[in-house]
């Protein structure tokens, strides 16, 4: 793969796309995507990365590349290692000095990428998508809202949507992505560490102009587990709160301890035991804690393990698999 990436070095722009189980939607991407790179009049090469699918995804993908192998490849992996792996395989293979991530599904236009690629010429080094939803409920958009709020203090990454896969980066934050990206937030990886982001409002595809794709519940999860995948404030929260709980517990038991020497009154045994209960949890907030950050620390050294394998390589250097 590094031979071929060095023989094209002068390719300008490389685009991402993982496919899994959509031949229902893949002609019509194909239809809609390569016209709209050929009209940029710069070198391109399309990256497909296709996570076992089942279905006829990779019999079209391999027809696709007979008939573009100029600026085609083809990552077939083995098995369903979800989209984050396709991505971060495609960060490996790709050439390009600007790289773009779009979904298969066609939710975000392909007709979207030269307006990304104009707000890099601004200077840009990272560009996201997000598309506006108006058809939510308040209800939705009012914990929407908190929640996007809380993160954005917690985590200081302030997006519109972090898991959109419409993005453009530049070469330098690909090159750092592909060792050191959060599982599952690439493009809030990439907001962390661009010196210069900026955003694109998308209008969506008609099918997907409605209500948003995640329902309520799903939202809040996601971006709770942003939260702990970027901050490490929750976790210090915590324990500091277990510790809160047992200096309280050491104060009281002092004031106690003045009380009973000066009245000469003993305690009640259920009060004394409370006062241990109390002191206990202190101990196992601030211990789950700190095992969290010790948990935190090892997922952060395992982020650099391949957590895919490449099947086959179909790229126009090889003129077949590699």
């Amino acid at each position: 793969m590094n031979k071929a990436k060095n023989r094209a070095s002068d390719v300008e722009l490389s685009v991402i796309i993982p496919v899994a189980n959509q031949e229902a939607v893949l002609t019509k991407l194909f239809d809609r995507l390569y016209p709209v790179l050929d009209g940029l009049g710069t070198a391109y090469e399309v990256v497909f990365v296709d996570c076992g699918s089942r279905d006829r995804s990779m019999t079209l993908l391999r027809q696709q590349y007979k008939l573009r192998m100029g600026v085609t490849r083809v990552l077939l992996l083995r098995g369903d290692v979800g989209r984050h792996a396709a991505v971060m395989a495609g960060f490996e293979v790709v050439v390009g000095n600007r790289v773009v991530t779009l979904e298969a599904s066609l939710r975000h236009p392909p007709e979207a990428i030269p307006r990304l690629l104009a707000e890099m010429a601004q200077g840009h080094d990272y560009v996201s998508g997000f598309c506006c939803r108006h058809r939510d409920s308040r209800w939705r958009d009012s914990v929407s809202k908190v929640m996007n709020r809380v993160r954005e203090r917690i985590t200081r990454i302030r997006m519109t949507d972090p898991t959109c896969m419409l993005c453009a980066y530049d070469r330098a934050l690909v090159d750092v992505l592909s060792s050191d990206a959060v599982h599952g937030f690439i493009s809030a990886s990439a907001y962390r560490y661009a010196a210069d982001p900026a955003e694109v409002k998308i209008e969506p595809e008609p099918a997907a102009a409605g209500r948003s794709e995640y329902p309520l519940y799903e939202s809040i999860h996601r971006n709770l587990v942003l939260i702990t995948g970027f901050s490490r404030v929750p976790l210090q929260l915590f324990s500091l709160v277990g510790v809160g709980v047992a200096c309280s517990v050491f104060a009281l038991a002092g004031v106690l301890a003045v009380w009973i020497s000066i009245s000469g009154r003993e305690v009640g045994g259920i009060f004394i035991l409370s006062v241990i209960l109390l002191f206990l949890m202190g101990l196992i907030l601030f211990g789950i804690g700190l095992l969290g950050g010790y948990l935190q620390h090892l997922c952060g050294q395992s982020r650099s393990r391949s957590s895919y394998l490449v099947r086959e390589h179909l790229h126009p250097h090889s003129g077949g698999a590699e």
